[in-house]
């Protein structure tokens, strides 16, 4: 049996929680089903819709349960086009799309930032402290 050609056009008619579809590894999943129970909530999910959520999906560490799960949900291999590049959110994704990923980048630079700044709060205080007593 020949697998279903998903197009560009499709993905995007299917970004609602009615009707969801995910972009995966080149293939094109529909997640409508499983949506209300997804262990990371819905909304993670919709803000993946309409572009290639491969990196995000591997960013979690999904589990081989979660992974065995996809094979019931295939709907067919993506056609690759230049309106959806696979590197990232294309030109054309809504605004939100596009807030997410800059407060998930915000996110993971504060992650870096804050436990340095109070390791050196606090060596900074043990080296003062030290000295005048």
């Amino acid at each position: 049996m020949a697998s279903k050609l998903v197009t560009y056009a499709e993905l995007k008619e299917h970004s609602t929680k009615e009707s969801l579809y995910i972009l995966l590894h080149e293939k094109v999943y529909d997640v409508t089903k499983f949506i209300d129970e997804h262990p990371g909530g819905d909304e993670v999910i919709i803000a993946e819709a309409g572009r290639d959520s491969t990196e995000a999906f591997e960013d979690v560490g999904h589990s081989d349960e979660a992974r065995a799960l996809l094979k019931d949900l295939l709907v067919g291999d993506f056609e690759k086009t230049d309106e959806l590049k696979t590197k990232g959110p294309s030109s054309s994704s809504s605004s939100h799309g596009g807030a997410v990923n800059s407060a998930v980048e915000q996110g993971s630079n504060a992650m870096y930032f804050v436990p340095l700044a109070v390791l050196g709060a606090y060596f900074a205080w043990r080296y003062y402290s030290s000295g005048s007593i």
